[in-house]
């Protein structure tokens, strides 16, 4: 199985929002980061929006933030957004018309697919392997001590994305 392009845009949205925190990001910064388009991000950005996963504002200390905390948003949600069509094979085009034990077996592997995304939050993801400093090392973005201010007005320039220091 292979997931789409939108959905994996989806995905790398949210992890570079979680891992940004409370930091409003701009398109143009998550995209620069994945060096990926930012129209097509926008329209999955936009998407990410109009479901409730994502809030955008609008000005100087606009952008784009996850609208609910990471240990709430759940990974299979997410992905059953995304995803337009899970139909593994096209069982009803084929000239067995769906009459042989193979369409319940994809069946069945679907489920176990979706089951494992159903069991992770956004949460889980971030925290597996080194975790944030992992991803904010990945990306290339410059880090703010720990106790800089939180609202986002010492960021070093529009285009210079800052991102908390992980403790512990």
């Amino acid at each position: 199985m292979r997931l789409t392009r939108y959905s994996d845009f989806a995905m790398r949205v949210m992890v570079y929002l979680a891992a940004c925190g409370e930091r409003p990001c701009s398109v143009a910064e998550i995209a620069g980061a994945y060096g990926i388009s930012q129209n097509h991000l926008m329209k999955v950005m936009n998407d990410l929006g109009r479901a409730g996963f994502i809030t955008a504002a609008r000005g100087r200390r606009g952008g784009f933030r996850l609208a609910k905390p990471a240990e709430t948003v759940n990974m299979g949600a997410l992905l059953r957004h995304t995803e337009e069509d899970f139909t593994l094979v096209d069982c009803p085009n084929c000239r067995l018309g769906g009459r042989c034990a193979l369409a319940s077996v994809l069946d069945e592997a679907l489920g176990a697919f979706l089951a494992v995304f159903d069991r992770y939050t956004l949460a889980d993801v971030m925290s597996r392997g080194e975790g944030f400093a992992a991803i904010i090392r990945s990306l290339g973005l410059p880090q703010i001590p720990p106790d800089a201010p939180p609202d986002g007005q010492h960021r070093g320039g529009c285009d210079t994305p800052l991102v908390p220091v992980p403790t512990g």
